[in-house]
Order: structure tokens, then sequence, then C-alpha cells
């Protein structure tokens, strides 16, 4: 049994968000392999934190810039550490290294934070995307100065290693991991005739989803709405503000509806997600969480990117939005084409996301990672240059806050 520290940036909430949702996944393999857990975050907890508890997972409360950590990892000697996003990284790598350092290190990116914000500065001032920014040195930094770094697309597989000469040992794909059902047909799938309505759900903290409701409000449903009379636009997503809510208004079908309890069990009752995605990376749990629910699905070429087989599809890709509309009216209305649309989802949902498929590797490839943690570690020199001036930089910057914060205490 090995011991396993998770460090945190938030609490999970898995039915808050897809990032929740993926904690949670890594969680749940280390446990099934019989592990000893421990999860650390210095956020403060929610009513919607997950509780980790009941998966036999120790929780330890832990401060920013506080040297009582560098005392709690020494003792406890873990044999990996997995940082939760880059800026946990940064925080606590240092750390790591200088009280832990037999502790094999991995970096769950979520998705490639840099690709986001690169894209998103792109769509608003309608500029050509510059991969190049700040925030892609600090996160390409981090992968750098980690043993392992899990990425959940295979398109910023293909980005690190080509964009950015990131060596192949330092990466591992590892996406959605879930429980596929055996066959094409789940028969517990709400059929066309019992479902209605169009859907998009999102956490409002992800920037993506706020624009994405704004586009389907402004540009999408305007035009749909007059297709498909019968049919409501319903919106989800937890921490909703009031800008949110102020796109609500029934006599137009456009209704939010806050958090949903259950993702799926609510996707289930939709005929059709849309996701007209203008920016953002990784993989959406949106849309893997529509295909489990057999939910057909219109998208953008973002929304879709690495989930795609083959050009193969659960519904239909577009960027043109008086095309998005004809195939959301369509994919609405034409029951057969939709049964097609949904059992595609199915057969994606088994070739990409059977985590059956990728744990034998996963677990063989930390095995081998952590016998030859040496060499590897010297096979990425460039990572251990980083962590030289990190090392400096970080501490003496996280020293001088502690200092700060206990003067500030005495007076």
């Amino acid at each position: 049994m090995q011991t396993i520290l998770f460090i945190g940036l938030v609490w999970p909430e898995p039915k808050s968000s897809a990032a929740g949702t993926r904690i949670v996944q890594l969680l749940e393999l280390f446990s099934e392999a019989g592990h000893r857990l421990l999860f650390a975050s210095a956020a403060g907890k929610t009513t919607y934190s997950h509780p980790l508890h009941e998966m036999d997972i120790e929780e330890v409360e832990i401060r920013l810039n506080d040297s009582n950590f560098d005392v709690f990892i020494a003792d406890l000697k873990p044999d990996v550490v997995v940082f939760d996003r880059f800026m946990i990284e940064e925080q606590y790598g240092w750390r790591v290294r200088q009280f832990a350092p037999q502790a094999l290190t991995v970096l769950d990116t979520e998705d490639l934070h840099f690709l986001r914000a690169a894209r998103q500065e792109a769509t608003k001032r309608k500029l050509a995307v510059d991969l190049y920014n700040n925030t892609a040195k600090r996160e390409i930094a981090s992968i750098l100065r980690s043993d392992l770094s899990l990425i959940i697309s295979k398109e910023e597989m293909i980005l690190l290693q080509e964009k950015f000469n990131i060596p192949k040992a330092l990466l591992f794909y590892l996406p959605f991991l879930e429980h596929v059902f055996a066959g094409l047909k789940n028969e517990g799938w709400p059929s066309f005739t019992t479902r209605k309505d169009f859907i998009f759900i999102g956490n409002f903290l992800h920037e993506p989803n706020w624009h994405t409701v704004q586009i389907l409000k402004k540009e999408v449903w305007p035009l749909l709405k007059q297709k498909v009379p019968e049919a409501e636009m319903h919106i989800y997503g937890a921490y909703a503000s009031e800008k949110v809510y102020q796109l609500h208004q029934p006599k137009d079908r456009f209704l939010v509806k806050d958090r949903a309890a259950d993702a799926r069990q609510t996707m289930e009752r939709y005929r059709v997600l849309l996701a007209p995605i203008a920016f953002g990376a990784g993989a959406k749990g949106k849309i893997v969480d529509a295909m489990q629910t057999g939910t057909p699905t219109v998208s953008s070429t973002v929304a879709a990117e690495s989930m795609t087989q083959d050009n193969r599809w659960n519904g239909f890709i577009t960027d043109d939005r008086d095309d998005f509309v004809e195939k959301a009216a369509l994919l609405y209305r034409d029951e057969a084409l939709w049964q097609q649309a949904q059992m595609m989802g199915g057969e994606l949902l088994r070739v990409n996301y059977d985590r059956s498929k990728f744990l034998p590797r996963f677990f063989e490839c930390l095995a081998t990672t952590k016998e030859n943690l040496f060499s590897h570690r010297q096979a990425n020199f460039i990572g251990e240059i980083l962590h030289s001036q990190q090392l400096n930089s970080s501490k003496y910057m996280s020293l001088w806050i502690e200092t700060k914060n206990k003067l500030e205490k005495q007076k």
C-alpha cells in the first residue's frame, strides 16, 4: 500500500463542475487500488464539497505560505503527490521537492489553462490565437518541474510535444474515465418522445460557459425558437450570478434553472444539448454527460475538440451560426436522425472514455517512473534547472509572506 497525497486548489465538487468530477475519478482509481489517500486544500469547504471521508480519504486542512506544511509532508513521506492544476504546483511543488524528495510528483492539468486563456483573448479581441502568453510560461514550467503530467485531451498532447517540445516521458494521456455499458444501446435511456426542450449546462465560475450562454441568448435562440416553437431553452449551472439570472425570460421560452442536483439525471430529460462554445480547452464534461445519457449534441469545433473519432459525432459540429440553428432544429425534429446520433454517442464513449482501457497503462506508467525516479529526473534536466530557480524564488517569497503575516498578527 502506498501513501498518495492530493493537494487541491479547492475541495472537489463533482456536481458543480467537470474539474470536480475529474479529481473524484482520480481519487477513486487510487482508492480502488488499495492505497492510503489524503486530500489537502487551503480552500474553504462548501455545502457542495464531496464527502471524501465516505471514500475513506483523510481530509487535511492546510494554509498557503505556511511552514507547517513542511513538517506535515516530511512526516507523511508520501509515495506520490498529485497537484490539482499548475497553480498548486507553483505553491507547494518546491516544498514537496525539498521535504519529500522521494515522492513522485504528478500534475493533473485538468485542461491547458494557457490554451483557454489564449483562445479567450483571441475571441474577445478578434485576433489570432497567441499561445506564447504569460500563463503558458507558468504552466509549461510547472509541467517541466513535475515528474508526470496528466493530459485530458489528445489535441493538447500533440500541442505540448510539437509546439513546446515537451518530452513524451513527462506526459500521460488520461481522459475522463467512465464506466461504459456493454452494448451500443442502453435500454435505460428515456426515448425520443418522452424528452423535450434544449439544454445547456455549465459552472458559471468558468468563463467559457458564461460566454456560451450569451451566444445562446443573443444569437442562437432568437432564430431557433422560431423553427421549433414548441420547445424551450433551459440553462443550468452552479454559481450563477445576477447577470445570468437576468437572462431568464419565460415569455421568450429561455429559462435559467440554477444548478442541477444531478447533471446526468437532469440531462436525460432533454432532447438536445446545445454547446456553441467559442473558446476553451480540454475535454468537455457536459458532452461526456450527454453521451452517457443518450443526449445528442450540436456543438462548435472547440466543444468537440479531441472528443471525436474518425470525424464521427453524436450529432453535429458546426461554427456557422445559421447552420448551427438548422442542425439543432433538424436533430430536435427527426427521430431517426436523433437515434443515430444517440447510438454514435454510445460508441464514442466506449472508444474514447472506457476506464478499463486506461487503468493498466496508467498504473504501469506510475510504477515505472517511480522505480526509475532518479534517472527520470536526470533525463529532464531542464526541469531540474527550473526546480533550482523556482525553489529559490518561490521559497523566499513564501517565507517573506509568512513572516509578514506573523508580524501583522502581533500588532
